[in-house]
């Protein structure tokens, strides 16, 4: 394969998350957007859109009280994310030359200035 790069897409792993400024950093040096997970907008990249994690943790505290109340895990159903999270980095849109459409911008959950 030849070429570079045009984006970054950061996976949610603990390796990948524990490095997001450096990875930021590097991200921008190179002039790449980057999406993640919330930390990652945090840290600098430009988008992050993914599950909700209060609500995910509220969802587990129910699961924990059906198991300690007797309910079997195997019978439990499986639950997918019902809330996302859509955040926006402007400074680091502003640091790459890129404009954010007002249609996602309207939809952001947050928008980091």
């Amino acid at each position: 394969m030849t070429g570079r790069a045009e984006a970054l897409l950061l996976s949610d792993d603990f390796m990948v998350s524990s490095q997001a400024t450096r990875i930021a950093a590097f991200a921008l040096e190179h002039r790449l957007p980057t999406m993640g997970v919330w930390p990652f907008a945090q840290a600098g990249s430009l988008l992050a859109y993914s599950a909700d994690f209060t609500d995910m943790f509220r969802r587990a505290a129910v699961y924990v009280d059906k198991i300690l109340k007797g309910a079997k895990p195997a019978d439990l159903p499986v639950e997918r994310a019902d809330k996302l999270f859509l955040v926006v980095n402007l400074k680091t849109a502003k640091a790459l030359g890129l404009t954010m459409p007002p249609s996602i911008l309207i939809q952001a959950d947050k928008v980091l200035d």
